[in-house]
């Protein structure tokens, strides 16, 4: 718990410095699932904020695995796949701890993460639901607003991008997009067909997600 409000707490001091002194990292983890997409996403996210939150984050793309220490090291962990998803034992309990001790977890649903994530954060939090967020929940309402909740980045389904949470206590430990794919609005343009209009809109809620995690 400690390295993870020092952490905060030295992101809310440094916050106007340039050392890119916090780190932010995807999430590794077993079963066989692309964990390893949107290569260019978190160092454009991660520039992002730079420039406009005035942020000092590392814009390199880091790894960590699930069941590994150094996730402490990290206050917002991003995950993000196609397919299927496995928490052993060590990995579900690793992850609990390091949420419960002040980490975050935002999931990108890169389509046809759903159906494996969703029974997989029940080993780590059994008591909780994803709830889906209000509108005029802060995650939406940072430097950006976002009146109508998640912008829609890619089609997938079709569906409605939605934002859903899992809060512990009255904290949201983990914020998960489904039919959305804010990540690979972050990617360089020209990876997908994303126009400028989409990809600003999806840099500007990452940040707003970011900006939420480090406040909270």
């Amino acid at each position: 718990m400690k390295n993870i409000l020092l952490i905060i707490a030295f992101f809310l001091v440094s916050s106007f410095s340039s050392d890119y002194s916090i780190k932010i990292a995807k999430l590794k983890y077993d079963g066989g699932g692309d964990w390893y997409g949107n290569r260019t996403a978190l160092p454009n996210l991660a520039k992002y904020c730079n420039e406009n939150l005035k942020t000092s984050i590392n814009p390199q793309d880091e790894v960590v695995e699930a069941g590994s220490a150094e996730i402490f090291n990290y206050p917002y962990v991003y995950m993000t796949g196609h397919g299927n998803v496995l928490f052993d034992s060590k990995d579900a309990a690793n992850m609990r701890k390091y949420l419960l001790a002040g980490g975050f977890l935002h999931i990108d649903d890169n389509y046809g993460l759903d159906k494996y994530i969703r029974p997989e954060m029940k080993k780590i939090f059994p008591e909780l639901d994803f709830v889906e967020l209000p509108f005029n929940h802060p995650i939406y309402n940072q430097r950006y607003n976002f009146p109508k909740g998640l912008p829609k980045i890619h089609e997938h389904d079709g569906k409605p991008a939605q934002g859903f949470g899992l809060i512990y206590k009255g904290r949201l430990v983990c914020f998960y997009d489904y039919e959305c794919d804010l990540g690979n609005g972050w990617e360089d343009a020209g990876i997908y067909d994303d126009s400028q209009e989409k990809r600003t809109q999806a840099l500007q809620m990452g940040a707003n997600i970011l900006q939420y995690c480090f406040s909270n």
